[in-house]
């Protein structure tokens, strides 16, 4: 089943999925976005919260979704594997409560994904094996069907019913595992009303952009003549001259009075929306900066953790034992990526969350810098002493409760690009961002305090900053990372440790006797 089954639940609801491991690789489930409060064995990062489900084997999940309404997506998270595990997590309000905007005639989920005529661990092993980037997807789809621009399945094509009249609600994930991707529906307005299981001040625009990870509700109105109309997308591909899937996957959003099924005639050509340019950022830019939270937000203002964390890419130096073609990244090097300097080492003996609960030492340190070790011009001409990070598996501990803010800083490093920052067990206001440095003297007076979205996924932009604030009330181990999976395998991650409050609603919950060991 491609896509997995969509789940659909209230807000306030337990949810218990046992998943039972009937593939050929270690696999573990991750329920983004999901708040998973005293839950943390549930999140499912490989090596993070636990130990992988091994061929054969089974993990049952158990988590309860708790003040979060809208749409999130459940996916693999192991290696590669999310490339075609994953599906749609709908959470609609409590019994007797509604959505803040008119109930919507029907609600479609739109899955974005992306495609390999291979297999998507071969990809990446070979990646690992030659220290170059991976090869680039051979198509994108909606609804797992890539559509009638491609030498394939066009009688497949994703079929979206519409009626002449009604307001109809677009769950639309990116699922992608590599690309930010835009999305549009011909000759349609969509008016935006929630993100990321957060709602949102509404506003209308004619195209979106997801980066992997990000989900957005969107209406769309009945309002143009009865017909065919294509909703595509393609790529928004920041990083300078870096390969990348130039292809267009459609769908298609059918009148149902301009429907062949009952009249057996030959339907009309849909009609294409025209995307932006693939590298069109002012289009990112005036999307992105579009999103209000629909109340006023409780934005933490007295801050105890003020942090400054660089991202970006690197390049390794060929190790001497390494023959040559094990360094095909340029210039004869190996491509890496990292936080703060630090490329992120998942540990594989134990899960980072057993470690911390069971006091196991050796297997990772609590010192991940809370600022870059060196400061240098994060976007200008950055030289090639700063390209090689250290590798490690460092945590940075946060007081239960603290008020934590981040600025995270895009790098030029290797090449400038809109990275997807996803941060497990939380969600954070999106306060500000911008391009360049981040200028602290200058920047604070662009930061939104009042409603400020309400994200578990921000796009830092392209040769710029993000600045993002939260509570630490979810004690655990949870992992931040770009959603794009070839640079999380680089290293492009870190992980906190929020230590338990007082008492046991500020405590995490015992890990379950089902729990799999490494």
């Amino acid at each position: 089943m491609f896509p997995g089954p969509t789940l659909e639940i209230k807000n306030g609801d337990t949810l218990e999925v046992q998943v039972v491991n009937k593939g050929r690789y270690n696999v573990t489930i991750h329920w983004h976005g999901v708040r998973q409060m005293r839950t943390g064995w549930a999140d499912g990062p490989e090596f993070v919260t636990q130990c992988p489900i091994r061929p054969g084997g089974s993990y049952t999940y158990r988590f309860t979704v708790q003040g979060q309404e809208g749409t999130l997506w459940w996916h693999a998270h192991s290696s590669w594997l999310r490339a075609t595990v994953y599906g749609a997590l709908i959470i609609r309000p409590r019994e007797g409560k509604s959505y803040p905007f008119p109930k919507p005639k029907r609600e479609t989920p739109i899955i974005l994904g992306e495609w390999w005529d291979a297999n998507p661990i071969d990809v990446v092993r070979e990646a690992t094996r030659t220290g170059a980037a991976p090869n680039v997807s051979d198509a994108y789809t909606i609804n797992a069907q890539p559509g009638d621009l491609y030498k394939c399945s066009s009688k497949e094509t994703t079929v979206v019913p519409i009626d002449s009249g009604e307001t109809n609600l677009l769950r639309v994930i990116n699922a992608a595992l590599n690309q930010p991707l835009f999305f549009k529906v011909a000759n349609h307005k969509l008016t935006v009303v929630g993100a990321d299981a957060s709602y949102t001040k509404p506003f209308t625009t004619s195209v979106l952009m997801l980066g992997p990870g990000q989900t957005t509700d969107v209406l769309i109105r009945g309002d143009q003549p009865p017909s065919r109309y294509y909703m595509a997308a393609r790529a928004y591909q920041s990083a300078q001259n870096a390969p990348f899937d130039n292809t267009t996957t459609t769908a298609i959003l059918e009148y149902k009075s301009a429907s062949c099924a009952a009249k057996k005639c030959n339907a009309p050509t849909p009609i294409m929306p025209s995307l932006p340019a693939y590298n069109d950022t002012n289009t990112v830019t005036t999307f992105s900066q579009s999103f209000r939270s629909l109340e006023k937000a409780e934005v933490p203002t007295d801050l105890d953790e003020s942090l400054f964390f660089t991202i970006g890419l690197g390049l390794n130096k060929c190790p001497p034992n390494f023959r040559k073609r094990r360094c095909q990244g340029p210039n004869g090097t190996r491509f890496t990526a990292s936080m703060n300097n630090v490329s992120f080492v998942l540990p594989r003996n134990f899960s980072l969350l057993q470690a911390h609960q069971q006091g196991i030492p050796g297997v990772f340190t609590t010192d991940f810098p809370a600022n870059p070790p060196l400061k240098f011009d994060y976007t200008g001409n950055v030289s090639r002493s700063l390209f090689q990070p250290v590798p490690g598996t460092k945590l940075y501990k946060l007081k239960y409760g603290s008020r934590v803010q981040i600025v995270l800083q895009d790098t030029s490093i290797v090449t400038p690009e809109n990275h997807p920052i996803h941060l497990h067990g939380y969600d954070f206001y999106i306060i500000a961002q911008g391009f360049g440095n981040f200028d602290p003297k200058k920047d604070t007076s662009k930061f939104n305090l009042v409603d400020p979205p309400l994200r578990n996924t921000v796009g830092v932009p392209v040769n710029g900053w993000a600045v993002i604030r939260f509570v630490a009330d979810n004690p655990g181990v949870w992992i931040m990372h770009c959603h794009l999976d070839v640079h999380i395998n680089w290293g492009l991650a870190m992980a906190f440790l929020v230590e338990n409050g007082v008492g046991e609603l500020q405590t995490i919950q015992p890990p379950p006797p089902d729990l799999p060991i490494c």
